[in-house]
């Protein structure tokens, strides 16, 4: 829950400080900008708050890792995807985009520290704790972290703790280890498909390369 909060707390603090121009810049998800990127996170505090207000009895049916479904591609011609380029657009100035993920970013932070971790939500047809919940998009938040300062040397990078627990969760997805000599960023942007692996990190990872990428959805 802490890690949560510390990772949620440390990326919305990264938007916020940003220069207005950085907003026109690409992110490292292929074919948004720095907008659409923050556009997108709205729309994951949304969904966050949603879950933690949609309370569950049924036992739960997925943990933290299990929570992510894993795909070889991303999804071609997501029409969520468009809609969200759409409105990121329809904001014009990036400080609307600042004060509105400020707003609602920090009602679902709050709503994540209210939470009682043994809680059951439901989400996306599943069941889960509260806690589990809250840890699978430690994830979510460290990777589109890393998504934010892609091509923004400047700007402040995910927590070292978000990027390891992060690391441990992708390893379990995998159900294998990224080699040593990789750092915990490296592994979750070569892991995850954000970049492909240089010839000697090919050989270092040997068989495991042949299931990369893991596109989570």
């Amino acid at each position: 829950m802490e890690l949560f909060t510390r990772s949620w707390a440390a990326l919305r603090a990264a938007v916020a400080e940003l220069p207005d121009e950085d907003f026109a810049r690409p992110s490292g998800c292929a074919g948004w900008l720095v907008r659409d990127l923050a556009c997108h996170l709205i729309i994951d505090a949304q969904d966050v708050l949603i879950t933690l207000a949609t309370p569950a009895e049924a036992e739960p049916t997925r943990d933290a890792v299990t929570y992510w479904d894993v795909a070889g591609a991303p999804p071609a011609g997501d029409p969520l995807d468009a809609l969200t380029v759409r409105l990121a657009a329809a904001y014009e100035e990036p400080r609307l985009l600042k004060f509105h993920l400020d707003d609602v970013g920090s009602a679902a932070g709050r709503a994540a520290g209210l939470a009682d971790p043994a809680g059951r939500v439901g989400t996306r047809g599943e069941v889960l704790t509260a806690g589990d919940y809250l840890s699978a998009y430690v994830l979510e938040w460290t990777l589109h972290h890393l998504d934010l300062v892609a091509h923004l040397p400047d700007a402040a990078g995910p927590p070292a703790e978000g990027l390891a627990a992060s690391r441990a969760m992708l390893e379990e997805i995998a159900g294998a280890r990224f080699p040593a000599s990789f750092s915990d960023a490296d592994a979750l942007l070569v892991g995850t498909g954000r970049r492909k692996p240089a010839e000697a990190e090919a050989a270092e990872l040997g068989g495991l390369a042949a299931a990369l990428p893991l596109v989570l959805t």
